[in-house]
């Protein structure tokens, strides 16, 4: 059985203040293409088919088009959807009855009713409206568990990470026992713990402090495949063979200026084995940073560089394979009237200009405060607070603090510890 698994559209999306529905409908276009090509059983999209819970109408008209127009070009073919944090869980889902009719699942939300047991009650979950069974074209079937992005009024447990991996392992266990000589394929919306993201300008809504982490290591009796949405990078989930995300169909930040982009095509074969295979999308726009390197380029040397790495407009216009660039420079030795030239330079290119990124050099801010350690709180507590505004000063402006504002600032903090000691 042959399934096609892809997420993360994110229709909508605005790049640095430019629209990106062309983007979406070259992306759209090239899928339908493949739809065709490939004649899958299935298409799974694992959530955030919107950028924002609230998308333009030109945003959900391009998505109800693209699923016209795929049940279209293979029409035995199931496309089941799940909600993901950035869409809207109720509206997603608001015409499922009517796309059910044309072959369309979709799981917004995780249906649920209370009971009541005498004075206490509880929340039964309806598991099986999550397994959809998936017939393929020589009459063979697949399970697909279609979870939704898991808020916390679903998740009943002191530790959101655990509790969305005990919903994850009552699903699975229960399609064992309802189908149990059909593979099992997992689809949800979810940040695994050890998922590879971008350490600056991470385009994902994640949670400092990992507090939505879910540990899959030791999950033994797992689905025979998982496939993800969440984390725009292509990868397998840390530490299995089993499971992964498909990755972003458009890069989000210039962080993911790497990434690669496109579809899964994942083969599963009734014992549960599974291949998969890239089919490798190239976005219609590509991201530029210029310089790649973090390199203190001379306003005339960025200029020489934007004219070899673009090229010119034809009759001042953009054509429809324009670049997105982001020029980095370090401000202290570019004004303002070489920066106007830079960016009409790039307005010469057959390219946007996205962002202008400051260059900061590494600080060495033993030469700020000395050389101390902070290694307890005791060491935060004791720590003369005149040090700690120093480091917060050259941090944000990238030089050392002047000694007028450093006296000024002493003789601050020793008024603030008068007045303290006469309270």
């Amino acid at each position: 059985m042959k399934i096609l698994a892809t997420g993360d559209w994110h229709l909508g999306n605005m790049f640095h203040g430019n629209d990106r529905l062309p983007e979406h409908k070259h992306f759209l276009s090239w899928l339908l293409s493949q739809i065709e090509d490939q004649q899958p059983d299935a298409l799974l999209i694992a959530g955030d088919v919107f950028d924002n819970g609230n998308p333009s109408a030109a945003a959900q008209s391009l998505y109800y088009g693209f699923l016209a127009d795929a049940s279209e070009k293979c029409s035995s073919m199931q496309i089941i959807i799940i909600a993901g944090n950035h869409d809207s869980a109720n509206r997603l889902e608001a015409p499922r009855a009517l796309l059910t009719r044309h072959h369309v699942e979709v799981r917004g939300i995780v249906n649920r009713t209370w009971v009541n047991d005498g004075d206490k009650g509880d929340w039964i979950t309806h598991y099986d409206d999550l397994m959809i069974p998936v017939k393929g074209h020589e009459g063979d079937e697949v399970i697909v568990l279609a979870v939704p992005y898991l808020r916390n009024d679903i998740i009943h447990n002191a530790s959101y990470s655990k509790g969305v991996m005990t919903f994850l392992q009552e699903l699975t266990s229960k399609a064992r026992e309802k189908y149990p000589d059909r593979p099992l394929v997992m689809m949800a919306h979810m940040y695994a713990q050890g998922a590879d993201i971008a350490k600056k300008d991470a385009s994902e809504k994640i949670i400092i402090g990992g507090v939505e982490e879910v540990r899959m290591e030791g999950w033994t009796d797992h689905p025979d495949y998982m496939t993800c949405g969440h984390i725009h990078k292509r990868q397998h989930i840390w530490n299995t063979d089993w499971a992964r995300y498909s990755g972003s169909v458009l890069p989000m930040s210039f962080a993911e200026v790497d990434y690669h982009h496109g579809v899964d095509l994942v083969t599963i074969q009734s014992d549960g084995k599974h291949q998969v295979t890239l089919l490798e999308y190239q976005p219609q726009h590509k991201l530029i940073i210029l310089p790649k390197e973090d390199e203190e380029l001379t306003p005339k040397k960025l200029l020489k560089l934007i004219d070899a790495e673009l090229d010119d407009r034809v009759d001042g216009k953009l054509d429809d394979q324009f670049v997105y660039v982001m020029l980095k420079v370090k401000l202290e030795k570019v004004n303002n009237d070489e920066l106007v030239a830079l960016e009409e330079k790039i307005g010469e290119k057959n390219a946007v200009l996205s962002r202008i990124q400051r260059i900061i050099p590494e600080l060495d801010l033993t030469t700020v405060s000395g050389d101390e350690q902070i290694k307890s709180v005791d060491d935060i507590i004791n720590r003369d607070p005149l040090d700690t505004l120093k480091e917060t000063y050259a941090v944000k402006y990238n030089k050392v603090m002047s000694e007028h504002q450093e006296q000024m600032l002493r003789k601050l903090l020793n008024s603030l510890t008068s007045e303290s000691d006469n309270i």
